[in-house]
């Protein structure tokens, strides 16, 4: 008999547990659930369950990130060619899971160390979904100009489905799923006269010469293990300074955008179900030319943070490295970082 590693056990335990405490929540719900029998399922010690999750909140959050993104698409999944179909499929595959997850929104709205992180990962799905409708959506403009920001538009459609989702655990049978489609297809031709202001205030970028090896991560747009390499520019961002991805995005660099937290135990699940349940979705929805090219990875263990020059990371971290060659050649922290560097332009070696 093969003896297992200790990170071995400790991986098969969590396993269990989270297995354990899905059948748990589904059947008792969120409030009722109880950790003595979630261990009992697991055939696991009530420690064991803690020394994998400090509390059922943090684990309430991982069963839902795993459900989010093991979620599968479907063979026949009609993807829209305009923004309107897009948003259409989009809101159908939102109303097929709305039963599931029903007590997040209380956990929510019961403690601040979630809603800010809450918030801040609803700003950011805004703006995964404004790039996707940017390329379905023309808009008169000259040529060679970017597309009309919809993060205004995006933001109205994600406040429809998840006031939908609200509604759907609050008041049972109130509402009818195919009003909140055609609702969220309607949407497509709102104008909300958006726009994007550029940072008043930021940091100079400096220059740099470090090396840059990550190790590999899974771009949570795309569902899809991916190397951090390439030209462009990394942004290390906590779940209070989200925002600021766009002011990467806005300036033209590709970018990736890191999302670290001082509370990894709790804080990057409900990071994971916020990414996994938007961006399931919009695959299902969008054709794959629509996608974000935006990349978004989860930094659990700071791994990326550090090879990115930051031994140390908080909700509050806001710092980005612009990348070339497999070297880091620029640098800046704290607010507007972001800008600072994507607005940098690349070096004459890699401009060509």
């Amino acid at each position: 008999m093969v003896r297992l590693s200790r990170a071995e056990t400790q991986e098969r335990n969590r396993a269990k547990v989270l297995t354990a405490a899905e059948r748990e929540f589904a059947e008792h719900g969120f409030r009722d659930a109880k950790i003595d029998r979630i261990a009992e399922r697991a055939e696991l010690t009530r420690g064991a369950v803690y020394s994998n999750f400090p509390g059922k909140r943090a684990l309430y959050f991982a069963v839902l990130a795993k459900l989010a993104e093991e979620a599968p698409v479907p063979a026949n999944a009609h993807r829209g060619r305009t923004a309107r179909d897009a948003l259409g499929a989009l809101a159908r595959a939102w109303v097929g899971h709305l039963p599931f997850g029903v007590d997040l929104m209380p956990e929510v709205l019961a403690d601040d160390r979630v809603r800010l992180p809450f918030t801040q990962l609803m700003k950011l799905n805004a703006v995964l979904l404004s790039l996707a409708l940017e390329e379905l959506r023309p808009a008169e403009r000259a040529p060679g100009d970017p597309p009309a920001r919809l993060v205004r538009l995006a933001g109205t459609v994600l406040t429809t489905l998840h006031g939908a989702s609200a509604l759907a655990a609050a008041a049972p049978g109130f509402g009818e799923p195919f009003d909140t489609i055609s609702a969220c297809e309607q949407l497509a031709g709102l104008d909300l006269n958006d726009f994007w202001p550029p940072p008043a205030v930021v940091p100079p970028a400096r220059p740099a010469d470090d090396p840059w090896a990550p190790p590999l991560a899974i771009d949570r747009v795309r569902a899809e293990e991916v190397p951090l390499t390439g030209d462009g520019v990394v942004a290390v961002l906590g779940l209070h300074r989200l925002d600021a991805a766009e002011e990467a995005v806005r300036a033209g660099a590709a970018v990736t955008v890191v999302l670290v937290t001082g509370e990894p135990a709790e804080l990057a699940p409900l990071a994971r179900l916020m990414l996994g349940e938007l961006c399931g979705c919009l695959r299902q929805a969008f054709p794959e030319r629509a996608w974000p090219r935006l990349r978004v990875v989860c930094d659990e263990t700071g791994a990326i943070a550090a090879a990115a020059g930051l031994p140390a990371v908080s909700d509050g971290t806001e710092a980005a490295v612009r990348v070339e060659g497999d070297r880091i050649v620029a640098r800046a922290d704290g607010r507007g970082a972001c800008h600072a560097v994507a607005a940098r332009a690349p070096s004459k070696t890699t401009a060509g």
